[in-house]
């Protein structure tokens, strides 16, 4: 995500710096992680280095062994993740965040490392939050059955709220600069497509999750 991205971000959810970028590389456990993402977890900007070691630091205890199992699966089949644990910031305040892990590609196309997105999802939208993301978004209103239904979604996959899986949608409305009633609908048809447990599936809507901009057409210029 980048940094004008982040900030767009962090101004519609009322300056909450509730969604981070990271990078894992598999061949030296090397991290890399954005300004957002050090935030939740509690440090300013450069204050520590991300590593394996310091992100266990701040795992709950009660999530450690299942987290530190999905990267290692991760790491060994070379293919994305995705976590709903708690972490515990600087000050001793527990967060409920989300991990979506997709594959990072070098120049030649092998899979040398997961790059995706850290999603604070504790804190809810106050109705007056919500009202103004509403004017923000005026398509919100007109596509309210096919955004409920991917909230719908997002909600059963992820096990969150109303609000934090509006929450999730609107982070990818903004980082793919494409309206948020387009993507609602192609997720809905994406979903529609897939076969068995969508609970099984989730690696696979991780990735329709991600990747949803690149099925949506172009919008059409505006009349003049």
């Amino acid at each position: 995500m980048g940094q004008r991205e982040q900030e767009t971000a962090r101004e519609m959810l009322g300056g909450c710096p509730d969604i981070g970028s990271f990078r894992f590389r598999f061949a030296d456990q090397r991290w890399e992680w954005s300004d957002d993402a050090a935030a939740i977890y509690g440090y300013a900007p450069g204050e520590v280095d991300p590593s394996t070691e310091l992100l266990q630091k701040h795992l709950h205890p009660d999530d450690r062994s299942r987290v530190a199992e999905a990267l290692a699966h991760a790491v060994e089949t070379a293919t994305p993740f995705c976590t709903r644990h708690r972490i515990i910031d600087t000050e001793g305040e527990t967060h409920d965040v989300i991990v979506l892990g997709d594959q990072l590609f070098d120049e030649e196309g092998t899979v040398v490392g997961s790059s995706g997105y850290l999603i604070d999802v504790t804190a809810t939208l106050e109705d007056n939050r919500q009202e103004a993301l509403d004017d923000l978004l005026p398509d919100v209103i007109d596509a309210r059955a096919v955004i409920e239904q991917a909230k719908g979604v997002v909600m059963f996959v992820y096990g969150v709220t109303a609000d934090q899986a509006f929450r999730v949608l609107r982070w990818r409305s903004q980082e793919t600069n494409i309206k948020i009633r387009a993507l609602a609908e192609q997720l809905v048809a994406d979903i529609v497509t897939m076969n068995g447990a969508l609970v099984q599936q989730r690696t696979r809507f991780d990735h329709l999750l991600l990747t949803l901009h690149r099925r949506v057409p172009p919008a059409e210029p505006a009349a003049d």
